[in-house]
């Protein structure tokens, strides 16, 4: 995360310092810091401020130190709009999140409307960056690609098998889920048969 984060700030934050006379840039850090994933968004948070400790312990970037911003989303997408607003108050330039596709994507809306650069580390509903968006970029795979991932490797261990698919409905598991079962690998004998669940026991990342 530390790594994928500093890449991020130090190719985001250089793109956007053309024409800037502002002695420090500002950082959003916007992720649930609270509520069911909260341990998600404190390691976006301290991978965040690892490597904006050492990007500042450089020098900066171009000789800009980064002073940092932090919302809390709480993997609600209304609350992700408005720490979208804040950050836009706040003069942030450059975000990093958010967590939740469900909550990214309405959030990359406010960024691209007020000229702010986001990086996403962890939503991966393809959604988010079909949509041409300028500002919006993401450092982690797609649903598509994880579940041809998966599909490979349900064909291998349970060949001829008859295979359940069981997602939490959140907007990432029936997002994995889908994208599972409607690879092509998949041949019609073998296909899984798709199951919907709302059991809070395989929510292993809400969106």
């Amino acid at each position: 995360m530390r790594k994928s984060i500093t890449v991020a700030l130090a190719l985001g934050i250089g793109a956007m310092l053309t024409g800037t006379a502002s002695a420090q840039l500002k950082l959003g850090v916007g992720a649930p810091f609270t509520g069911p994933n909260a341990s998600f968004g404190a390691q976006i948070k301290n991978g965040a401020d690892m490597a904006i400790e050492d990007i500042n312990a450089k020098g900066g970037i171009q000789g800009q130190k980064i002073t940092t911003s932090y919302g809390d989303d709480v993997s609600d997408p209304k609350q992700g709009v408005s720490v979208a607003n804040k950050f836009v108050a706040d003069g942030v330039k450059f975000v990093v999140g958010h967590f939740n596709s469900g909550v990214t994507i309405p959030a990359s809306e406010v960024y691209q409307e007020n000229g702010i650069l986001d990086i996403t580390p962890a939503a991966t509903n393809p959604k988010l960056t079909e949509r041409n968006m300028w500002n919006v970029f993401r450092t982690c795979g797609r649903d598509d690609q994880q579940g041809e991932i998966a599909a490979q490797y349900i064909l291998k261990a349970f060949k001829g098998k008859k295979v359940a698919l069981v997602h939490d409905k959140t907007t990432y598991g029936q997002g994995l889920a889908d994208e599972t079962k409607i690879q092509r690998s998949f041949p019609r004998s073998n296909s899984p048969a798709l199951i919907s669940s709302s059991s809070a026991a395989c929510t292993p990342k809400a969106a």
